[in-house]
């Protein structure tokens, strides 16, 4: 009998790993929308294989390896069987590449198979939020599949794939920055408006001034670590520009008429541009291929084997430690909320507020039962392929921030960092700058259109 009931339950199991998202919300959760549970289940996918990248170019990670009888080539039998598999080909820069490049097909898979699904009904949304163990396997045998790829120059080609992919990817992280400071400061002016004015605006002084004192401090070490008094005259010019950039759209967020077409704008917004502008600036600079005008280029090498029966590996620097956590902070945005303005909505073909989710909402409130419930039967609430989209090029930005953006050779011998990437990450700034400057300046280019 016992025997029975395990079966019974192993088949239970399996049944709801290949159904819908509903079965997946343990009872202790609270009721959720089937997209977000969806949204949120592909994320998990995209970390997973995050963490095996990782824990794939950590130093060391390959002596341990060794260490296990049977594992690897040359570590020893395990009942009188010997292994052939060499574990260097599972690790470093390599593995990574091949981890993205997996990753990244199993998304635009995704992408390709969920064009113009327009609500639950199609037969292709029952795809797109269930059989989650039969996605797993895709994924496993997609991962297993690329590490069987030639070396030739695979590593080398794909490297601009992730180029093109992260530039992408930044300017999404840009979008959503732009229109969370937005957010940020229309809530706090609200609360201010309806309570304790002066608690507010001195929380709303306090952060602005802090976001600025770190811009001033960071662009400060910057002149200090990333440049000579003779040379460096590339990292003296980024940094410089930037700098007069950043002081310009401060300038124009408090300008007269920016506030009278929009009162919400300020300071707080700006300085949180800022801040991510100098981010990007700080990250452009460890890629400068010179060591006497990039301390981190030296530090980053010599994590590597000088000897060349050893591939290169390399670890995170600061500013790639940044990266991940911001990574991580927009995959879950993208993910779990909309934005509150409409046309940020329409430019990441999201809409979260609806009659359907609210109907679903009171639906689930009254039956007291903790389930994802389908709020997609008149419409879906985001375009399923433009977030897998998203996914893809979020695979390779993190593919790119764990290899450091640094450029392998056929051999994988030798690592470079290229001007390639200084370029695509300031470059990115600036258009970061320019659509936030654009947020300010429209409503005045435009005055027949609402942009409340």
């Amino acid at each position: 009998m016992g025997a029975c009931l395990g079966v019974c339950s192993l088949l239970s199991c399996v049944s709801c790993l290949c159904g819908p998202a509903s079965c997946l919300l343990c009872g202790c959760c609270p009721s959720a929308r089937n997209s977000t549970v969806s949204r949120l289940l592909f994320t998990f996918f995209l970390f997973l294989c995050t963490l095996v990248s990782i824990i794939m170019i950590i130093p060391g990670v390959e002596k341990e390896l060794y260490k296990l009888p049977g594992f690897c080539e040359g570590s020893g039998s395990v009942l009188g069987v010997q292994i052939h598999a060499d574990c260097s080909g599972f690790l470093g820069h390599k593995a990574v590449y091949r981890m993205g490049f997996a990753t990244a097909s199993f998304f635009f898979l995704f992408a390709v198979i969920m064009v113009c699904v327009h609500s639950s009904k199609d037969p292709r949304a029952a795809v797109q939020n269930g059989f989650w163990f039969l996605k797993f396997l895709v994924l496993v045998g997609l991962t297993v599949g690329a590490f069987y790829i030639p070396d030739g120059s695979f590593t080398s080609v794909w490297f601009y794939f992730g180029v093109v992919g992260s530039f992408l990817f930044i300017l999404i992280q840009l979008i959503l920055l732009i229109d969370f400071a937005h957010s940020w400061s229309q809530l706090w002016l609200r609360n201010a408006g309806e309570g304790s004015a002066k608690g507010w605006y001195a929380a709303l002084c306090a952060v602005t001034f802090i976001f600025y004192a770190a811009s001033i401090v960071a662009i400060v070490l910057l002149y200090v670590y990333y440049t000579k008094p003779q040379g460096c005259t590339e990292g003296k010019v980024l940094i410089s520009i930037n700098l007069i950039l950043c002081v310009i759209v401060s300038t124009m967020s408090v300008l007269p008429k920016i506030q009278d077409a929009q009162p919400h704008s300020g300071l707080l917004q700006a300085s949180l541009i800022t801040l991510y502008t100098i981010f990007i600036t700080w990250s452009a600079l460890a890629n400068v291929p010179n060591q006497d005008c990039n301390p981190t280029l030296l530090l980053r090498n010599s994590t590597g084997s000088a000897e060349a029966a050893q591939p290169l590996t390399t670890w995170w620097d600061a500013p790639s430690i940044v990266g991940l956590v911001i990574f991580i902070l927009c995959t879950l945005f993208i993910s779990i909320r909309s934005s509150d303005h409409a046309q940020v909505n329409k430019m990441m073909l999201t809409e979260e507020s609806g009659a359907g989710a609210s109907a679903g909402d009171a639906a689930a409130a009254e039956s007291g039962v903790h389930r994802a419930y389908d709020n997609e039967q008149d419409g879906v609430t985001y375009s399923y392929s433009f977030f897998h989209l998203c996914l893809v090029l979020a695979a390779l930005y993190i593919m790119m921030t764990l290899t450091n953006w640094y450029r392998p050779d056929e051999s994988l011998r030798v690592l470079s960092s290229p001007w390639t990437a200084v370029w695509v990450k300031i470059c990115s700034s600036w258009a970061g700058l320019l659509l936030y400057a654009w947020t300010l300046v429209a409503p005045l280019v435009l005055p027949d259109r609402d942009f409340s």
